[in-house]
């Protein structure tokens, strides 16, 4: 049996459909954070008990109410747009650069990639896989894009910190790349 508060928890995630902050569901439901968390574990585990097809999962500093993963073929039926057919090669590439290097302008990751990729970044944004984080401040301050929390979300992940390490010099290469292209805007900036 539920308890008030874990009530409360899933009836607020499912009104909202979308990530709500730890601090805010504290501050709604007047609890502390541990309090708050452990009414969250003892939802999954009646969820989980009870063979649900939803779960609360957690992103970045809060939790949002998702399906369960062993539905996703099922729900991409529903929605006759599977992802396979949604994440092209390109796509994925482009996303890559992006969850490693963000924040990160079409510049520079057309630099990375050595091709335009204007397309990409627009579906990527229809797909709400990365959204603009900000300006670079530089002459044109061109849109910087970083990814987004249904990002974290599609791919399992808690936060950025979850991402697959990558090697180091491959890592390295291209902050160095990130690098030299923040000094070339920089210097004709100057000019």
């Amino acid at each position: 049996m539920k308890t008030e508060l874990e009530s409360l928890i899933e009836a607020l995630l499912f009104y909202s459909g979308d990530v709500i902050s730890k601090e805010r569901l504290c501050e709604i439901c007047d609890a502390e954070e541990i309090t708050m968390h452990m009414a969250v574990y003892k939802l999954n585990e009646i969820y989980k008990a009870t063979n649900s097809g939803i779960e609360v999962i957690e992103v970045d500093d809060g939790y949002q109410m998702c399906t369960a993963p062993k539905h996703t073929s099922y729900i991409q039926k529903l929605r006759q747009k599977p992802i396979k057919n949604m994440l092209t090669q390109a796509l994925i590439e482009t996303l890559s650069i992006i969850a490693y290097s963000q924040p990160i302008t079409r510049t520079q990751i057309e630099d990375i990639r050595g091709v335009r990729c204007e397309h990409a970044l627009s579906r990527l944004v229809e797909y709400n896989l990365i959204e603009e984080v900000g300006r670079l401040n530089v002459i044109g301050r061109p849109i910087l894009f970083g990814t987004t929390h249904d990002f974290l979300r599609h791919f399992g992940f808690k936060n950025l910190d979850g991402l697959p390490k990558i090697k180091e010099e491959l890592l390295q290469r291209f902050k160095d790349e990130i690098r030299e292209e923040m000094n070339y805007y920089e210097e004709d900036n100057k000019m």
